[in-house]
């Protein structure tokens, strides 16, 4: 099943900021309101009909005090040291629902690449580049939004690693 790409459906507020900060970066994929909710890269993945190395999760975790954005593909588990060291940050912790909540104003299942209140230090997984076109969720479980590795290192001034030991 695809997503219903309804311009003259009204999005939800959270939706709606992240499809205006698309619109403000000139990025052609629009949100699309899927209609089953997609907490997981599984669900995103038989709902659109993709691969689901094709899904970019949102993960956020806490390291050096403060929060920040892996945007991994589907099909990958991060492992928090060895991105860690790649990346020349200290440990990375899982960020707890409310301090998700509070650095990117999105619920965890639905949590955009952009959007947030501030811009959170982001890395991109490397394995989505081996996708011509990645799916990201759009501020909720129930919407996504169409885009590339490449889009998404420049949407978030985010680095480009590999996730992976």
């Amino acid at each position: 099943m695809t997503p219903s790409p309804s311009p003259n459906q009204s999005l939800p507020a959270r939706s709606q900021q992240v499809a205006n900060v698309l619109a403000d970066a000139a990025v052609p994929g629009r949100v699309r309101v899927l209609s089953e909710p997609a907490r997981t890269a599984a669900e995103a993945a038989a709902l659109l009909g993709c691969d689901v190395g094709a899904i970019a999760n949102s993960l956020v975790f806490v390291s050096d005090d403060e929060p920040v954005l892996v945007l991994t593909s589907g099909r990958h588990r991060v492992d928090t040291d060895a991105l860690a060291a790649r990346w020349g940050r200290g440990p990375l912790r899982r960020a707890t629902p409310e301090q998700v909540r509070q650095a990117t104003g999105q619920a965890i299942g639905g949590v955009a690449p952009v959007g947030h209140p501030r811009a959170l230090p982001t890395v991109v997984d490397v394995a989505l580049a081996d996708h011509p076109e990645v799916w990201a969720a759009a501020g909720t479980p129930h919407t996504v939004f169409p885009t590339t590795a490449a889009e998404l290192v420049r949407l978030t001034d985010g680095r480009l690693l590999a996730v992976t030991a």
